[in-house]
């Protein structure tokens, strides 16, 4: 296991007040070990042991699986740091989350995830807003002011329920509003071929705060772009002997000091290779090329096809 910062896979970040290694593990993939949970506490102490020690959840992975998985792995301890995320809640209907914006929801939803966490307190919790895409989009009752919800979110903070507030899913003004709340990190999706957000990662460079990309490698949806479809990406990945998403994931982690990478996983084989994009190192000319990728989607005219 690993002890020190200068052993934390990527480097280290302060999040929420605890140094954390830049590379750390998505848990929506534990999800799929719901008939085998033992597999998945394997799989999360293989991480560890690789130096990953924070872990990115929410209740409705899995409708509590993926933090059922977590509890039995680190139970209540402070070996791991656990961020979850609150704003959707698990139906049963085609698409299987809706909103759940409303403060008490938001209450509500906190105390789901401490118990399927096993936990006293957790130690970062994102507001997952729906203002911007992709995914759901706030309507009728669940469009709730930004101020009411981190009233709730700041007053479950000073109970000692959690720890820092992070924001998920948010514009540029929703962001500048949260500032005051003392957000400790943002998520956003974001990548090499989707960089909307470069306004919103430069405040939080600005203020020292942690910037979470998802979908870090591309678009999850159909027709949207991918980094492992962008030939300039195949062409630098194929020189460096490493995987295009591996290239992808290295290229965020030197856009900027503060992005934290939460890539998921339920393959042991995918997790170590996750680990090792902390040891690429880009030249000059690669990053240059790299960072092209967006401004030359923008004057071709496909930005706006990063999402739906």
């Amino acid at each position: 296991m690993q002890e020190n910062e200068n052993e934390r896979p990527g480097g280290a970040y302060d999040l929420g007040g605890r140094t954390v290694a830049r590379i750390g593990y998505g848990a929506m993939a534990l999800e799929r070990f719901d008939a085998d949970r033992d597999r998945g506490v394997a799989l999360l102490h293989r991480a560890r042991e690789l130096g990953v020690d924070h872990v990115d959840t929410a209740d409705f992975y899995g409708d509590g699986v993926a933090n059922d998985v977590i509890r039995r792995a680190f139970g209540p301890s402070d070996e791991v740091v656990v961020v979850s995320k609150v704003g959707a809640v698990r139906v049963d209907a085609p698409v299987p989350l809706a909103l759940a914006q409303r403060p008490e929801q938001l209450r509500e939803q906190v105390h789901a995830n401490l118990r399927s966490l096993g936990r006293d307190r957790i130690d970062v919790v994102n507001l997952r807003r729906a203002d911007i895409g992709p995914g759901l989009i706030a309507e009728g009752d669940q469009l709730v002011d930004l101020d009411d919800q981190l009233a709730e979110m700041t007053a479950m903070r000073d109970e000692g329920l959690i720890g820092g507030i992070g924001l998920s899913a948010v514009s540029g003004e929703v962001l500048e509003r949260g500032l005051a709340a003392g957000i400790v990190c943002v998520q956003n999706a974001y990548s090499l071929v989707a960089r909307e957000h470069e306004a919103l990662l430069d405040v939080c460079v600005r203020n020292g705060i942690a910037w979470v990309p998802y979908f870090p490698l591309g678009g999850a949806f159909p027709g949207l772009p991918k980094v492992a479809e962008e030939p300039g990406a195949l062409r630098i990945a194929t020189d460096l002997g490493i995987t295009p998403a591996q290239l992808g994931l290295a290229w965020l982690l030197g856009h900027a000091p503060d992005v934290l990478l939460i890539p998921g996983t339920s393959s042991t084989d995918h997790l170590a290779e996750n680990v090792a994009v902390g040891d690429v190192v880009l030249t000059v000319a690669q990053t240059a090329a790299l960072d092209a990728v967006w401004s030359q989607r923008v004057a071709d005219g496909q930005a706006e096809r990063t999402w739906p």
